[in-house]
């Protein structure tokens, strides 16, 4: 097995020794959490859905103010809403099934030792996150409970953005911050991250207690918890 105390990107996941994982876990190394984006989630955050929809209503209702202007009957005012719905269900199915996907072929673990993200619909590939080289974490929970987990590299660690999109921190193109988009249960998945972090360091970790650092300013976000001073996500 490949040592994890440094970033170790690899390409495609064909054979997997242990689902999510390119290689055999080593000796003392235990898997603590896996799990996939939540499709619809991922197509709303990542592909801009809500936003695509909202064009879409604007157009249709653009459509029928025009078809009022204009004196057409009911009938043809129905005709041209019509001709607007083709193409606007295939644009939301091919977003949706984009969305469907990017979930689909993800899957992130935590472990003692690491963060493991293998993405990728075409060419696949998997980074290897070690806790020793992730600086801070920030967590944007939803209302329905899921949430996003954006993990701050320490040093100069630096991944290409393209080569995490959509699972990176929207706009952060020169220090890239690697993300756990989507997931369903985002204060869970904190918590065990926060823990696992503080183990990492031979640190004995209570669900109260346990932290990570985080440099970024104060703000009015979220932070996981017990955070000395929480960042939010963009």
């Amino acid at each position: 097995m490949k040592a994890v105390d440094r970033l170790a990107p690899e390409h495609e996941h064909e054979f997997e020794a242990v689902p999510g994982l390119p290689e055999a876990l080593p000796p003392g190394e235990t898997v603590l959490w896996q799990g996939r984006p939540q499709a619809l989630a991922m197509a709303r955050q990542a592909l801009r859905l809500d936003i695509i929809a909202v064009y879409f209503a604007g157009l249709m209702a653009w459509r029928l103010v025009l078809s009022l202007m204009d004196g057409d009957s009911a009938a043809q005012t129905a005709m041209a809403l019509a001709r607007l719905l083709p193409p606007i269900a295939v644009a939301t199915g091919l977003l949706l099934g984009l969305g469907w996907l990017m979930a689909r072929t993800t899957l992130y673990t935590l472990t003692n030792r690491r963060v493991v993200m293998r993405l990728g619909i075409v060419l696949g590939i998997t980074f290897n996150l070690p806790l020793s080289r992730i600086e801070a974490a920030r967590l944007k929970p939803r209302r329905d409970g899921g949430g996003d987990i954006a993990l701050v590299l320490a040093g100069g660690d630096r991944i290409a953005y393209l080569h995490l999109w959509p699972h990176v921190r929207p706009w952060r193109m020169r220090q890239t911050e690697p993300m756990l988009r989507a997931l369903p249960q985002a204060a869970e998945v904190a918590q065990r991250l926060s823990q696992a972090w503080q183990l990492a360091r031979g640190e004995s970790p209570t669900a109260t207690t346990a932290r990570l650092p985080t440099t970024a300013p104060a703000s009015s976000g979220h932070s996981l918890p017990g955070y000395a001073s929480p960042a939010s996500l963009a």
